[in-house]
């Protein structure tokens, strides 16, 4: 069958180094932002020497406040305040949610160290009866730890986009007083921060795990990567909590900031009287960077452990071929390269200048990331992979080509950059979807609704298509295994997708504190038009992720499926089909559970600003600071108390149903669940 031209210390150099050089990445773009100081003092002067990004100039304009010491120490105090809020709801969070974790990793020891009576003597491989693998003891000793160690990594990602996310939405604000192209780069680098960060380290992680795991399993790949998975699991469940969470925070703020502030008070958003201001700001942080973070995580994470599970068992772990085994890594590893690459066109190669650049250039990422990537594809696959192998296709081994696994890669890939630019026409206002539904609100709220409905229904119909294209495509070339590199091939340019959407977020914040903080209009108008183009990329961020979430969970059903020796889910089976029905049903329960979860907690915020309204003397006029702390506090309670019936919905459903109904029930819910939940995620982003 050949060898691959790389050579098995040249994969093992590769992949940290590109790893290490995402970290080194991020610091540098942390630095830079850094440099914008949250203290009051005139710049110096640039002496001529033309420094593109603007941190030596002076303030252009005077009556932007050049020497407005107070409004500095006003965005200093403001983004203090919001950090702060977040910094303490992580915490709390993570509190909780620890305590769940730690219960559900005992779970999984036991379950899995049951399967034969938690011995600790070698037994016959589950795939190939004639070979020995280790204990199903060990399996679920190291399981128990990769399921820990990916919460943690998922911990540590979304906890630190939030920081530097907190850290850079002030200094946004204030690059604003230079132009918009100034407060952009701010605002681009600092969401580039937490891309790489999160790449690189979920990449770095699961490298070291798998050469510490492979010190006690030695040759036996296929124990070793079962037991990996685990950590793909552990990453999509604090992920999973994250959003929940996270969610449930963000927008019991947002409507109690909104409803009460701008309708019943008729008081601009963000403005500094509405004491749901600073826990609005604390909610796009906690939901839209730490959570999103921690999704996208969880969606790489599943996605590389299924590839390299399925790998496993094929030729390339039969033969113990490790350059062919670690593809999908490998891949990984080139995506921090190109994305390093794209980032450089936003913040180096071309300079922002106007408010109709923005998005634009936002766009422009996708598609020089797309395109770059789709060459490193190539050339992975080439150097990487034997010019044709076997992969495992329940049970068989199905002969693929090189050229065919790359197709795989390259199709999800592009199917991810579809998806993104049809999210970006349904929820952009530069395009006729959102115009209609703007234009419908003449005739009140009845119409919107409608109109609203409606095109959120119809903006599923091109990105199923593009995910069922990838399907077959990945799936006729290379069966589970190219679905899930197919997910890996959406997931590749994660860097710059997570900068795109990490961008949303902190142009969102640095509009708020120009409002809080009394700056000019002007200012703010720069900071409104940064915000608008991060509505719509954080728009493109979910479709990304919703994307990826269903071919990955695809994989990994057919995962399930071949380790259950299930040899064909027959939907006319009653219990199959009563499966169906319940996993379809599912996700609409949780999205019950976590609307009723917002409603609730809005409805104490709603009552709590209505409050200080009327009882706090001096509010509406601006003479008198509101109760921020209660706010944040109330959304803070709301959000940890209600996360928790959502998560164990989904954590617990399936090991009821396969412990009291069995494999083949298990396998309906799964499908139905799949399949309804991208039709309501799509609906919904």
């Amino acid at each position: 069958m050949g060898a691959s031209i790389l050579s098995d210390f040249g994969a093992e150099i590769l992949i940290p180094v590109c790893a290490v050089i995402g970290i080194a990445f991020s610091l540098v773009q942390w630095v830079l932002v850094s440099k914008v100081k949250l203290s009051p003092g005139r710049e110096s002067v640039n002496n001529g020497s033309g420094a593109k990004n603007g941190y030596s100039d002076y303030l252009i304009e005077e009556e932007e406040g050049l020497n407005d010491h107070s409004v500095v120490l006003k965005c200093a105090e403001i983004q203090s305040a919001i950090s702060e809020g977040a910094t303490s709801f992580l915490f709390t969070e993570y509190q909780y949610v620890g305590i769940f974790m730690v219960a559900f990793a005992i779970l999984i020891f036991l379950f899995l160290g049951s399967v034969e009576g938690f011995s600790s003597k070698s037994q016959p491989c589950t795939y190939d009866k004639s070979k020995i693998c280790k204990p199903a003891l060990a399996t679920a000793a190291f399981s128990t730890i990769s399921f820990l160690l990916g919460a943690i990594t998922s911990v540590v990602s979304g906890f630190l986009g939030m920081k530097i996310a907190t850290y850079a939405n002030a200094r946004t604000t204030l690059e604003a007083r230079k132009g918009v192209g100034k407060a952009f780069i701010t605002a681009f680098r600092s969401g580039a921060v937490m891309g790489f960060l999160l790449a690189a380290n979920g990449l770095l992680v699961l490298y070291i795990a798998i050469n510490l795991f492979k010190l006690y399993y030695g040759d036996d790949w296929s124990g070793l990567f079962e037991a990996i998975t685990g950590y793909g699991l552990g990453g999509s469940s604090m992920a999973l909590f994250g959003r929940v969470g996270g969610g449930i925070y963000t927008k019991a703020a947002d409507v109690g900031a909104d409803l009460v502030g701008k309708v019943e008070r008729n008081i601009p958003e963000d403005d500094p009287r509405n004491p749901a201001v600073i826990a609005d700001n604390v909610g796009d942080n906690v939901g839209d960077i730490a959570g999103m973070g921690s999704d996208l995580f969880g969606s790489y994470a599943e996605s590389s452990c299924a590839a390299l599970v399925v790998a496993s068992i094929s030729s390339f772990g039969i033969n113990h071929e490790l350059t062919p085994m670690l593809y999908p890594l490998i891949i990984s590893s080139v995506g921090i390269i190109v994305c390093l690459i794209t980032t450089l066109f936003a913040t180096d190669f071309f300079e922002i200048k106007a408010v109709k650049e923005i998005e634009p250039s936002l766009k422009r990422q996708l598609i020089i990331s797309t395109v770059l990537m789709t060459i490193g594809i190539g050339i992975v696959s080439w150097i990487a992979l034997p010019s044709s192998f076997t992969i495992f296709n329940f049970g068989d081994q199905k002969a693929v080509k090189n050229w065919q696994l790359f197709l795989c890669v390259a199709v999800g890939l592009w199917a991810g950059l579809i998806i993104g630019f049809v999210t970006e026409y349904y929820t952009s206002n530069a395009y006729s979807p959102v115009q209609d539904v703007a234009d419908s609100c003449r005739t009140g709220a009845a119409t919107n609704v409608i109109f609203g409905l409606a095109l959120g229904y119809k903006s599923c119909i091109i990105p199923i298509f593009a995910i069922a294209i990838s399907i077959f495509v990945s799936f006729s070339f290379a069966a589970m295994y190219g679905i899930a590199v197919a997910a890996l091939g959406m997931l590749s340019t994660i860097a710059t997708g997570l900068a795109i959407d990490a961008y949303g977020p902190i142009s969102d914040n640095a509009g708020g504190i120009a409002e809080m903080a009394g700056m000019s209009h002007r200012i703010r108008e720069r900071t409104d038009a940064l915000d608008a183009a991060g509505n719509t990329t954080a728009a493109i961020g979910k479709g990304f992720a919703i994307g990826s979430a269903a071919l990955v969970s695809l994989a990994l059903f057919g995962a399930f499926v071949s380790r259950a020796a299930i040899s064909t889910v027959d939907v006319l089976t009653p219990k199959v089909f009563i499966g169906l029905l319940v996993g379809a049903m599912l996700p609409y329960w949780f999205s019950a559970m976590t609307m009723k979860s917002v409603g609730s907690a809005a409805l104490k915020m709603v009552e709590e600003v209505r409050r200080q309204f009327n009882t706090i003397p001096g509010l509406m006029e601006g003479t008198t600071k509101p109760d921020y702390a209660t706010c944040v506090k109330i959304s803070t309670d709301a959000s940890i108390k209600e996360m928790i019936p959502p998560g164990a919905l989904v954590m617990l459903t399936p090991l009821v149903v396969g412990i009291f109904f069995g494999v083949e029930t298990l396998s309906g819910v799964l499908a139905g669940s799949l399949v309804s939940g991208v039709q309501i995620e799509l609906n919904e982003k």
